[in-house]
């Protein structure tokens, strides 16, 4: 019986080795393909959307000599409303854009593309909405999202926001750039501040008699850092720093939200829905789906969305590489600035 497990124990080592040797070459053999263009654009009519959640819900709520008959009528009216609107203007379009942030507004990326494609088409009667969920991060990262929204703008197109949870420090810098922005009442915004907050290991690193040496050219080329001894000199220009970088945004949310009380707002604090529009932080109260249902009757509506396509390895072995690299990029950014909005 020993000798049999033995085997067996043998058999499925050479089959788990087998399996790790064929995964290796497998992403040896991905990794090394020439990359093709990795998204995709897709465009999803809205009007036809609610359209037919209407018609399947209805025909569930009606019996079939009803619903047949209904359906028989709207045909009717549809066919009267194409006569009458032929030879018309084409009526205005509502291009809709979704934004889920991160630290690193990692969506930007696609959202250029996005931004880009409708600006190829787009006419000055058309408008824009950017459904938004963003609690902020890394400065640099926000300031370049709030750049592309401006490059709608420049279009001279109007631009709408909608919060339905949260536009905070970063992500309410995106916001204040639309002409217009729309929370829902429990949504959060605000936060118009800077942080920076890092650990220090010195005193450990000290107790074990690990030295820790950095070596730069420039007097604040680093300033406080993670390992080394800080002085009072480099935290004081640290925070020298926040404050010109929290002046910048102060700047730029009163520039382009001229009827707010920057003094009163630009604490850091966060406010709901309901408070924010006392405070000028938003200039309507109502969500997403609101806003669009009530836009059906003036626009035809097209969301708009760049998927990102898949690759080979992705394909095989799920969100695992995706998570790493995640994980990886959050260390990263730590490490490189600790300077968040």
């Amino acid at each position: 019986m020993s000798e049999f497990l033995f085997s067996y124990g043998l058999f499925i080592a050479k089959v788990v080795t087998g399996l790790i040797a064929l995964v290796f070459v497998v992403v040896i053999i991905g990794s090394g393909r020439k990359k093709e263009d990795a998204s995709e654009l897709k465009v999803s009519n809205l009007n036809e959307k609610y359209k037919n959640l209407k018609n399947q819900l209805t025909q569930s709520i009606l019996d079939k000599d009803a619903f047949k008959a209904l359906n028989k009528k709207l045909a009717k009216e549809s066919k009267k409303e194409k006569k009458q609107n032929a030879g018309k203007k084409l009526r205005p379009r509502l291009f809709v854009l979704d934004f889920e942030g991160d630290i690193k507004a990692s969506e930007v990326a696609t959202m250029r593309d996005e931004i880009t494609a409708l600006l190829s088409v787009a006419e000055a009667q058309d408008e824009v909405l950017l459904k938004l969920d963003n609690s902020g991060g890394i400065v640099h990262e926000h300031g370049l999202a709030a750049s592309q929204l401006q490059r709608i703008k420049d279009k001279n197109l109007r631009l709408t926001v909608s919060v339905d949870k949260v536009a905070a420090s970063g992500g309410y810098m995106m916001a204040c750039v639309a002409d217009k922005i729309v929370a829902a009442p429990f949504a959060i915004l605000g936060s118009i501040g800077v942080l920076a907050q890092l650990p220090n290991f010195h005193r450990l690193l000290d107790k074990a008699g690990i030295d820790f040496e950095q070596h730069t050219a420039g007097e604040y080329k680093r300033t406080v850092t993670m390992f080394g001894k800080n002085s009072e000199k480099e935290r004081e220009k640290l925070k020298l720093d926040l404050q010109e970088t929290h002046t910048l945004f102060r700047d730029f949310v009163s520039t382009h939200r001229p009827k707010l009380d920057i003094e009163k707002v630009a604490t850091g604090e966060h406010w709901y829905g309901t408070q924010a529009l006392e405070l000028n932080l938003v200039d309507e109260i109502k969500t997403s789906d609101e806003l669009l249902i009530n836009a059906l009757d003036d626009f035809d509506i097209f969301e708009i969305n760049m998927e990102l396509k898949k690759g080979f390895q992705d394909k095989l072995f799920g969100g695992l590489f995706a998570a790493f690299a995640s994980a990886q990029n959050k260390v990263t950014s730590k490490n490189n600035d600790s300077r968040y909005y």
